[in-house]
């Protein structure tokens, strides 16, 4: 039976564990008939040992988006292995421990300036160094918290989704004359290597408990990848400067 993404070849960041939303994109890539690739850092024995989990094996590069000899050489390395793109995976956030944890008044600038480099900024940098191998169009997806909202204990990560958020437009606008969209997927809270680095986690996703109208589970991150998928699919070929939130409907509920 064919896949969605059938003779498709993705790009994915940020397979750093098996719980994560990338390692569950890439499964149900795979699934549906993609090629992938997968790229990491600060450690790519890790991620290449997770990719064995894979349905199918998956080539790991090694990629600092805050490094531009990583990001020239990236479309190289890439049309060595497959040759083009029609998408990419945008898995990737940061802050530095003095940025998170009720610490947003007291966080120097040099902290909040990793934080909005690596986690938004990085959107941009990916894009363009991908570009050159998507001559056909493509889809860009990346992964967001919901910014419309001061959460618990997420301080400047809040400020640097919020500038994620915006850079996904800008880069819709920008990249549409190329046939390229760009879109996000705003998940829910999910036990993940992201999860454990903000202190106070819990308190932030015990909103899910009382509020989500549909059963949220925060040990499965298969339907956020899910929806990265269909992003990455021919079936939102309009769509562009999307948000699509994957959060059981908390982001709809009022009080």
């Amino acid at each position: 039976m064919s896949g969605i993404l059938d003779g498709k070849r993705i790009l994915i960041t940020g397979v750093l564990m098996e719980s994560s939303i990338a390692f569950h994109t890439a499964k149900v890539a795979q699934e549906q008939g993609a090629q992938v690739i997968l790229t990491a850092f600060p450690r790519p024995t890790l991620t290449e040992r997770i990719a064995r989990k894979l349905p199918e094996p998956a080539k790991v590069i090694e990629l600092d988006v805050t490094n531009d000899e990583h990001l020239d050489r990236l479309a190289g390395l890439v049309r060595d292995e497959l040759g083009s793109l029609d998408g990419v995976v945008h898995s990737i956030g940061f802050a530095p421990q003095d940025a998170l944890g009720g610490n947003f008044l007291n966080t120097p600038f040099e902290s909040v300036a990793t934080a909005m480099h690596v986690s938004a900024f990085s959107l941009k940098s990916l894009a363009m160094a991908c570009k050159p191998l998507m001559s056909d169009g493509g889809s860009i997806v990346g992964l967001t918290f919901d910014a419309q909202y001061a959460w618990p204990q997420y301080d400047w990560m809040g400020p640097a989704k919020a500038a994620l958020e915006a850079t996904s437009r800008y880069l819709a606008r920008d990249l549409g004359k190329d046939g390229l969209r760009c879109n996000l997927v705003s998940a829910g809270p999910l036990r993940s290597m992201a999860a454990k680095s903000i202190p106070g986690f819990s308190e932030l996703a015990d909103v899910w408990n009382h509020r989500s109208p549909l059963a949220w589970d925060m040990n499965d991150p298969e339907p956020a990848g899910r929806g990265v998928v269909a992003l990455l699919s021919d079936f939102f070929p309009k769509t562009t400067g999307e948000i699509i939130h994957v959060d059981g409907g908390v982001h709809m509920m009022g009080a």
